[in-house]
């Protein structure tokens, strides 16, 4: 039995309109478009095993998301060049109290934070994407939840941050921030996880994630909160 991390998904209140957005930043193709939802893939050769899933909610966010993108550069210049296309695109510099750092700090057009870094070696292979970040109050226990059930190991492992890394060394590293403000409300970007199995609901209840509702027998998904209450879904074979 194993799982994988398969989407990451953002709440939208215009689906269509935040995904053409990314598409265009990222490079990404734009396969699914409709008022409800719609989805973003990376070319084969970006390296990267997620999509990315817009889903229709009519929630309006109310405070900083505790998931966020940071997005690769090869040279200040590529740096500066994805800031203006992000601008161009509707993203506009915000300060959430980074003062003085090398990266850039952005809003895509529904207020969603992300970061366009400065180039950094070991992001040298990510593609479009070099991390996504997750906010922890424990970034070494979360990681440790999180290893087994992505099959990516804990590649680093430092007061402040600790980071899986898929084995096949392309993509989004997964990192943990560590942060001192507990959790509030419900997440507006999820993770979500493919399994091969119905068991794997047993052994990630094991490993620490608690269930939200009850799963029906051969129902095609079913949701969790981590050991900080982060909201992600496991989809189920049918």
């Amino acid at each position: 039995m194993a799982t994988r991390l398969a989407n990451l998904v953002a709440a939208s209140e215009q689906p269509a309109r935040l995904a053409r957005f990314w598409s265009g930043l990222l490079g990404w193709q734009l396969t699914t478009e409709s008022p409800d939802e719609a989805q973003v893939q990376p070319p084969p050769g970006d390296g990267c095993d997620l999509t990315l899933l817009f889903a229709a909610t009519t929630r309006p966010k109310t405070a900083k998301n505790r998931l966020h993108l940071d997005l690769a550069s090869t040279s200040g210049e590529n740096q500066r060049e994805t800031v203006a296309r992000a601008v161009s695109l509707g993203a506009r510099p915000i300060d959430i109290g980074q003062h003085n750092v090398p990266w850039i700090v952005l809003a895509d057009p529904e207020d969603n934070e992300f970061c366009v870094l400065e180039p950094r070696a070991e992001y040298a292979n990510s593609g479009a994407i070099a991390a996504i970040v997750l906010d922890a109050q424990d970034p070494a226990r979360l990681a440790r939840f999180w290893s087994p059930l992505t099959a990516w190991p804990i590649t680093a492992d430092e007061p402040a941050i600790t980071t899986l890394r898929n084995p096949a060394g392309r993509g989004p590293t997964l990192e943990f921030l560590r942060v001192h403000t507990p959790k509030h409300g419900k997440n507006r970007l999820r993770l979500e996880l493919s399994g091969d199995h119905p068991g794997e609901t047993d052994r990630i209840q094991a490993a620490g994630a608690r269930p939200l509702g009850t799963t029906q027998p051969n129902a095609p998904q079913a949701d969790f909160t981590d050991p900080e209450d982060n909201e992600f879904r496991l989809l189920l074979p049918t």
